[in-house]
């Protein structure tokens, strides 16, 4: 007798994701010792001019390098609908917003090409789709992996407490239909608690990402500093221009929520010109 087909519950999908995670991370820490910078970068304090700037000067390398949409751009939503579609095939409608929207959770990780691009642009190299896949010779290749994998550890939690927040309100029970499921969450109360919730929680894992790795990759492929430093480094950029990197995290989300119309098209524009103007904004923060 055949064996059926096994669907993995949104707590084996986390599960699964997580030790996914941490074998990567300990590859990389098993990996030979690698001789960082010795000194510690040093933050400007910025305004919102050099936010403005560093979008300016993200649309200008998104005009040169039209190659990145290829290689980025057009996967990244891809990916998104992808996940969604796994979501309605295993009747887990509640996961579809927090897969998409925290999809983004894994923006800076998925844009690390695109700085490689900028950076290549900034020195006068011509740069093609392959600049972007010559990150993995990178002398910061574990700390990129190890902080890439931080990244998905938070994606998988956040996706362990949509769940969890949906199953207290307006589950556990799954959904019969996408128009019941609608109609519980936009109608009811527990569906609005779930909302009200789920957002609060979300921005919560948004504003954590936004801190340790607003500047984190750029920095690593810029000066081979170790994850430790480079995350301090971006927490310090962040203390030191509170206001200003609100008002980019904003920028960001706004971003990627008209990206995000119709089907996740837009983010073939935003994604990219994102990715590039956070190289910008790097350059603008931390000082050479």
């Amino acid at each position: 007798m055949a064996a059926q087909p096994h669907i993995q519950n949104p707590f084996e999908f986390v599960l699964e994701g997580l030790t996914r995670s941490a074998s990567a991370a300990e590859r990389a820490l098993r990996a030979p010792p690698a001789r960082h910078d010795a000194v510690a970068p040093a933050v400007r304090r910025i305004g919102a001019a050099d936010l403005m700037a560093a979008l300016r000067e993200g649309l200008h390398d998104l005009g040169v390098a039209r190659a990145d949409v290829v290689f980025l751009a057009l996967i990244y939503p891809v990916a998104g609908l992808v996940l969604a579609a796994l979501a309605f095939q295993y009747q887990m409608l509640p996961l579809v917003f927090p897969l998409v929207s925290g999809f983004a959770l894994l923006g800076p990780l998925a844009a690390i090409g695109l700085y490689e691009i900028s950076r290549r642009l900034e020195q006068g190299e011509a740069v093609s789709w392959t600049v972007a896949a010559k990150v993995l010779g990178s002398p910061a290749l574990g700390s990129i992996i190890g902080l890439g994998s931080v990244l998905l550890a938070l994606f998988a939690f956040w996706m362990a407490a949509a769940w969890g927040i949906y199953a207290v309100t307006v589950g556990p029970e799954a959904p019969t239909s996408v128009a019941s499921f609608l109609r519980d969450v936009l109608t009811t109360p527990a569906g609005w608690t779930m909302t009200v919730v789920g957002v609060g929680v979300g921005f919560v894992f948004a504003v954590v990402v936004l801190a340790i790795s607003v500047i984190s990759f750029p920095l690593l492929l810029d000066r081979d500093v170790g994850m430790t430093r480079a995350i301090q480094t971006s927490l310090k950029a962040v203390a030191a221009n509170p206001g200003t990197m609100a008002l980019w995290g904003a920028i960001v989300a706004g971003a990627l929520i008209l990206g995000s119309l119709p089907a996740l098209a837009g983010l073939i524009f935003v994604m990219p010109l994102l990715g590039h103007a956070t190289w910008h904004l790097y350059r603008r923060l931390v000082e050479d």
